[in-house]
């Protein structure tokens, strides 16, 4: 028996007339019938009833063809998946972000990518925006969530989010009475993230003061964990209070101010990385979905 003989006998089991079938395989009609009376002396049942004027299943016929239906279909399943695994984009991705990208939705990211790319293997870098910007001009990175400002002709961005700055502190502090030049502040270290600490600094003059930093970390968990033990306050990104719901850490709005804070993805302009387009548009989409869900929460 060959997969041809599968095919005849399914096509006139659906047309039950020879001469039908037979057009549709593209053959004449005495093929036809000696191709499905070698299959019915194979398998030994008869599967058609024949007369002058009509062709119809047998009960044996009946239960083969639903059979054979279902083998035709795993064979046409298997073929699209052999194809797709020849064509799947394969090889490293290497992504790089900064540390206040939340993690659940980095996770989310990771596991679509499983899915839509198995052979696709990522490689997470956490580091600071001016190390990604140097590691993508370099081709050391395909793709990076950082801050903005991006000053290189080499890279292109796309915007994942744009936001102002709250005030982290205890859940003791009192944002009514409490003033906001009394505190002592933590931030990110001047050198691994300069352009965080002047938007932060700007933001400090805006509202009034000069802030008194009492530590510089590297990291936003490290940050929050400082205000969270109740070692100082800190202006962070307002996304980053969807974060830290198991600390215990106030989070207030602060005044309005032309000082903010953008995350965008930066990729090599010239990248040939067959998984940069579908993998960037993908970051868009979960950053937009994430936040959504967020915000209705």
């Amino acid at each position: 028996m060959e997969l041809r003989h599968l095919h005849y006998f399914a096509i006139l089991a659906e047309e039950l007339h020879f001469g039908k079938a037979a057009e549709r395989l593209f053959i004449s009609q005495p093929p036809l019938s000696r191709q499905i009376k070698d299959l019915e002396e194979e398998l030994g049942v008869v599967l058609f009833e024949r007369n002058n004027k009509r062709v119809n299943l047998t009960p044996a016929g009946a239960y083969f063809l639903k059979e054979t239906q279902d083998i035709l279909r795993l064979l046409d399943n298997a073929k699209i998946k052999a194809r797709q695994i020849q064509d799947a984009v394969s090889g490293t991705f290497r992504l790089g972000y900064i540390s206040s990208t939340p993690k659940a939705l980095l996770a989310r990211l990771l596991k679509m990518v499983k899915e839509r790319y198995p052979y696709l293997h990522v490689c997470l870098y956490e580091t600071s925006t001016q190390k990604q910007l140097t590691a993508l001009e370099n081709g050391k990175l395909d793709l990076g969530i950082v801050r903005t400002p991006i000053l290189s002709d080499q890279l292109s961005t796309r915007t994942l989010l744009k936001e102002s700055f709250c005030l982290a502190t205890t859940p003791d502090f009192n944002t009514t009475s409490g003033k906001l030049s009394e505190l002592a502040y933590v931030s990110y270290s001047k050198e691994y993230a300069p352009e965080y600490y002047r938007q932060f600094v700007s933001y400090c003059h805006y509202l009034g003061f000069d802030p008194h930093v009492l530590h510089e970390c590297n990291t936003m968990q490290s940050i929050l964990e400082l205000v969270s033990s109740g070692l100082a306050a800190a202006l962070v990104p307002q996304s980053v209070q969807h974060q830290a719901r198991h600390l215990q850490i106030r989070f207030s709005p602060l005044a309005a101010a032309p000082v903010y804070t953008e995350t965008v993805l930066a990729f090599d302009k010239e990248s040939k990385h067959p998984a940069l387009s579908a993998f960037r548009d993908l970051i868009i989409d979960e950053y937009k979905s994430f936040y959504k869900d967020k915000t209705h929460k």
